[in-house]
């Protein structure tokens, strides 16, 4: 990731957009200024989101609270595959009717964010494909369905959803995607109508247990043959453009000889993150993805690669508690992780404990908390945001 000069001047926070069938179809990154006054660079900011989504690759959404950064934005020209968020007074300018028709014209997908306190300019509405409609200012709130024969004038993104009941009857009144997930709603239907982990979660964590005790490969390969798709995930996984390799690993036993116990255990615990069947659990397991990849990108200058690889583990690992249904204390006396890893985790101590306080301000897309996280661990913007984007980018390859 190249040093842009607006990762300076801004604070990066992420959220997932999440469609009916609980995949990621983008992911929304909120721009803070850093000064109210601070002059951005619309350009600056494409290049470094550019990095991440290229013209082509997967979806973002820029949700950017700089009026002016927005303005000059509207004005630029970014690649397709990037949504601006147009809150709903700037669309009503009639300065900005013409900007939004030529942004739609190039094949830029606009988001209306917020109610309009005014009836928009009827040539400006067929410029947006989608209107973020927070749940708290829904009018349909109730409805069971759209009403027949009426129908918004808009398709509509739904934010603030709070519990998998509100997320269902989103959708059911018609509604394109989610902004955010409720994780600890879905965690806890998961757990009261499944009862605990499921197997193939179970094999995972076997298997992490036997390379830690370094059992021999025979007996690794026989636990993954309790469930071969997890074998399948394995090899993709590292077969993946992520972890760079030069030559294609077709064999469980070709991974280990060829990678080694420790780096084995890296992947596993990105599998373990990624091995459940119930649909409501995949955004979780994709934010413990992330989690241990931003972890890691914010601990690059700070550690050493043990540091990485054990800071690695706490994030993925820091939603296991709600995809086993079981507190971390209990948790991890079955699960083998270092002692800052358990820390963190059991605790909410430890030098990984600012970490993951630092993670848990930019997924809720908090400039206060997020500023309050990274005193401690005396970071600033640039360091900070550049970790963000690398992690956004090396998570895009496994979506």
């Amino acid at each position: 990731m190249s040093d842009h000069p607006i990762l300076g001047q801004v604070a990066l926070g992420y959220s997932p957009m999440i469609d009916r069938h609980r995949a990621i179809v983008a992911t929304r990154l909120t721009v803070f200024p850093g000064r109210p006054d601070a002059q951005l660079d619309a350009a600056s900011l494409l290049d470094a989101v550019a990095e991440v989504w290229p013209e082509g690759g997967g979806s973002a959404s820029l949700n950017v609270l700089s009026e002016t950064l927005l303005a000059d934005l509207l004005r630029a020209r970014p690649s397709t595959n990037l949504m601006i968020e147009v809150p709903a007074f700037l669309a009503g300018e009639p300065d900005n009717v013409a900007a939004l028709q030529q942004l739609k014209a190039h094949g830029t997908s606009l988001l209306l964010k917020g109610r309009p306190l005014k009836e928009l300019p009827r040539e400006v509405l067929p410029c947006f494909r989608w209107a973020i409609v927070d749940l708290s200012e829904d009018r349909r709130v109730g409805e069971t369905a759209a009403p027949a024969g009426v129908s918004r004038s808009i398709p509509f993104v739904q934010q603030g959803v709070r519990t998998l009941a509100e997320l269902d009857a989103s959708f059911q009144r018609g509604a394109a995607a989610v902004l955010g997930w409720p994780i600890d709603d879905a965690v806890k239907v998961q757990a009261s109508g499944k009862g605990g982990a499921r197997p193939d979660l179970q094999v995972v964590v076997e298997l992490i247990n036997r390379v830690d005790r370094g059992d021999e490969i025979d007996a690794l390969e026989n636990t993954l043959k309790r469930d071969p798709t997890l074998a399948y995930k394995l090899l993709r996984y590292i077969n993946s453009p992520l972890f760079g390799l030069r030559v294609e690993i077709n064999s469980f036993r070709h991974a280990i000889m060829l990678l080694g116990y420790q780096k084995l255990k890296r992947w596993l615990a990105l599998l373990l993150a990624t091995a459940g069947k119930d649909d409501n659990l995949k955004p979780v397991m994709f934010a413990a993805v992330r989690r241990g990849l931003l972890m890691e990108e914010l601990a690059r200058g700070h550690g050493d690669d043990e540091m990485r690889s054990e800071i690695f583990i706490c994030g993925v690992f820091s939603l296991l508690d709600k995809m086993f249904g079981e507190p971390f204390d209990a948790l991890l006396k079955t699960l083998p992780v270092p002692e800052r890893v358990q820390q963190a985790l059991a605790a909410g101590s430890g030098p990984f404990h600012p970490y993951l306080k630092l993670v848990h301000a930019i997924e809720s897309e908090s400039l206060y908390d997020l500023r309050e996280a990274a005193e401690p661990l005396f970071m600033g913007p640039q360091e900070i945001n550049r970790s963000v984007l690398r992690a956004l980018a090396a998570a895009s390859q496994l979506e």
